[in-house]
């Protein structure tokens, strides 16, 4: 894959408002997402609260995927990413509220994790459609790996800083930058995306998600697919919901360099290797996810701490094999549903882990947290592995397609 292909991807009409647009609001989680943790942490001096805190709107995705999630391909695009993006404008200006009380505190991030469960079907559908008519050949995989290490970036930088005004500043203030970020995200999908109307026919309904979902579920290979983009992925993100239980002060550090190693963990699979090459390292690549967090329970030195991290996110790079298998397996009029269905399955698993390590920290140590989920996200890989029988290149599926 050359340069080239990125930038005709920007030539395509809307790709650059809705990468814009997802820009502004990635950056607005990560800077969210850090102030909220050390607020809670700080109020509370608790490893679980902390890390619920900045995880906890997965834990709603469970939620709407099965009530909400059919309105993924039944809304019109723009006004549901315009609406997404200004609800969490709302519930982040709400937390920032003097007094407000870590249980208030909760019930607003509840909220937005149910709302947010269409975002990533809403999101992901668009650009599946967006790309399918441009007449960039095979474009789904190399426009989500440039929207990977766009949210690489976004995190990188919004780690960074979101660090230093939470040092410099109070976690308050920072989350009312984050609700600026929210807003513009909104204002960029107004202006820049087009009316298009829903894919599907018909009003979302929480029966016809329970009918979609079951669907999507009873096809074996989207099964061994969608069980490896959620369970080893949410497992190491429960080692990073540690991050700031296990070193205050370094934590937009620790959060930095891991996003540093998605970034180039997506740009080594979307651009440099062979698409020969790529579905043979799906595997692989999950067991790097983890393998350098079991070296946190000896205590390592900020230095080989951000180093372990950094390695460890290269191996989110799996992420875009997987996805491409899925969508070589779902109908088209369905495509958005399927990735909503993955990015809510995903979120929820994150949230789900992001609490498990919490509460092993809780009653251990956040070193020792880390370690166990790392090493429970290897043995899931494996077994993942072997449960399939057969491998199409190392990602989860079976050679035929019957239920």
């Amino acid at each position: 894959m050359t340069g080239s292909t990125y930038r005709r991807l920007f030539r395509v009409p809307e790709f650059t408002p809705l990468f814009l647009s997802s820009a502004a609001h990635t950056a607005a989680q990560t800077v969210s997402g850090l102030a909220l943790g050390t607020l809670v942490f700080r109020a509370t001096d608790s490893p679980l609260l902390s890390a619920v805190s900045m995880f906890g709107p997965s834990l709603a995705q469970v939620l709407g995927a099965t009530v909400l999630l059919s309105g993924a391909d039944r809304l019109p695009p723009r006004s549901a990413l315009t609406g997404l993006s200004l609800a969490f404008a709302v519930a982040t200006s709400v937390m920032a509220l003097p007094g407000l009380p870590v249980w208030g505190v909760f019930a607003v991030v509840l909220v937005q994790g149910l709302i947010a469960s269409l975002g990533g079907g809403v999101r992901w559908g668009l650009l599946n459609e967006i790309l399918g008519e441009s007449d960039v050949k095979d474009s789904y995989l190399p426009g989500r790996s440039l929207f990977n290490m766009m949210s690489g970036l976004m995190q990188i930088t919004g780690y960074a800083v979101g660090g230093a005004l939470v040092t410099v500043l109070s976690p308050r203030p920072v989350l009312l930058l984050a609700a600026l970020l929210y807003a513009t995200a909104a204002l960029v999908a107004c202006l820049g995306l087009t009316v298009r109307p829903p894919r599907a026919l018909g009003r979302p309904s929480a029966a016809l998600t329970r009918r979609t979902n079951a669907v999507l579920w009873s096809s074996r290979p989207r099964r061994l697919t969608y069980l490896g983009l959620w369970l080893p992925n949410g497992l190491v993100v429960g080692c990073e919901a540690l991050f700031v239980s296990y070193d205050p002060e370094a934590a937009g550090t620790l959060f930095a360099c891991a996003a540093l190693g998605m970034l180039v963990g997506d740009l080594s699979v979307g651009r440099l290797l062979p698409p020969n090459l790529r579905p043979r390292l799906a595997t692989p690549l999950l067991l790097l996810l983890a393998a350098p967090y079991t070296l946190f329970a000896l205590h390592p030195a900020l230095p080989l701490a951000a180093a372990c991290a950094a390695l460890a996110s290269v191996g989110f790079g799996a992420s875009l094999v997987q996805q491409e298998r899925l969508m070589a397996l779902t109908p088209a009029e369905l495509s958005g549903h399927a990735l909503g269905l993955h990015s809510a399955g995903m979120l929820t698993m994150q949230g789900v882990s992001a609490a498990l390590a919490g509460a092993v920290a809780q009653l251990t140590s956040p070193a020792t947290a880390m370690t166990a989920m790392a090493l429970t996200s290897i043995a899931v890989t494996l077994a993942l592995t072997t449960a399939a029988r057969t491998r199409t290149g190392g990602v989860y599926a079976v050679a035929d397609d019957r239920p």
